[in-house]
């Protein structure tokens, strides 16, 4: 009987991290499904799961040194503007993730992943 649970990876295959998080995962015998965010980008209710998964606020899931960042002036922004900034633009979503139905982990470190296997 399989007691892995499922693994779902938000994944950006041009970020060097997230590949690596990916052979990471591999290594472990693990074959996420993979989660490809910019071509289809989450919507409100996702991000919202992910950060309850994560236990952290929006900022917290966010590449803050993009350019769209500063352009969209998010410095300030509450916690309902990331939301949806990251919904128009996910490349403010921080990468790679590594959710499971009940919990996630950013992979910054990859190695950060392994407290979820």
């Amino acid at each position: 009987m399989d007691v892995t649970p499922p693994f779902t990876l938000w994944h950006n295959p041009r970020c060097s991290k997230s590949r690596a998080a990916l052979a990471h995962l591999q290594a472990a015998g693990i074959e996420p499904t993979l989660r490809l965010y910019l071509k289809e980008p989450p919507s409100e209710a996702e991000i919202t799961d992910l950060l309850s998964k994560l236990a952290l606020p929006p900022r917290d899931m966010m590449r803050r040194g993009e350019s769209i960042y500063k352009d969209q002036n998010l410095k300030d922004a509450d916690d309902a503007t990331l939301i949806k900034a990251m919904v128009h633009h996910p490349i403010l979503i921080e990468r790679p993730i590594l959710s499971t139905p009940t919990s996630a982990k950013i992979g910054r470190p990859t190695e950060a992943l392994d407290t979820l296997l």
